[in-house]
């Protein structure tokens, strides 16, 4: 189980998601992925996801703000086979973006990686969410692949770490 790392901005904190936030992150979920539908041709992958379910799973972390509304989420899982740490999910509400907050939520993955001694961050995203094929490159991840998985066309992105020398 990964720790909740501290949120790297004054004013923001990160914990970890209850079954108190699961409607907060359906609705942040819903309302950042909606957009995608016609795109897509069917609601993309997070906005089906049993969120009851992936906080019992996974670790999932809750940002919020200074008045403890929840304002960005990331679902995280260790993967020992490639030493990476997986995002699952990284969302931002819509009416919060723009404010560095996604970086925010990379900046817990990484930190996390780093604490579990995983070397990478690994991530997917569907072809059709062309903005964040520009995105992730300028983040410093490499695509490393594209298929096609539960009738979804995913390009899939590693980011190698430098960890800490102490």
């Amino acid at each position: 189980m990964i720790e909740p790392p501290q949120a790297s901005r004054p004013g923001l904190t990160i914990v970890r998601a209850s079954p108190e936030h699961v409607p907060a992150i359906r609705a942040m979920v819903d309302a950042a992925f909606s957009k995608y539908i016609e795109r897509i041709g069917k609601p993309p992958a997070p906005m089906t996801a049993d969120y009851d379910t992936v906080i019992q799973t996974s670790d999932v972390f809750v940002l919020q703000n200074e008045s403890k509304e929840a304002v960005g989420s990331i679902v995280l899982v260790v993967n020992r086979i490639t030493d990476s740490i997986e995002i699952e999910n990284l969302v931002v509400g819509p009416t919060s973006q723009g404010r560095g907050y996604g970086q925010v939520l990379l900046d817990c993955a990484e930190e996390a990686a780093r604490s579990q001694g995983c070397t990478a961050l690994t991530l997917y995203t569907n072809l059709k969410m062309y903005e964040n094929l520009v995105m992730y490159p300028k983040m410093g991840f490499l695509e490393t692949g594209r298929r096609t998985e539960d009738g979804f066309e995913r390009v899939y992105f590693r980011k190698t770490l430098i960890l800490s020398e102490s």
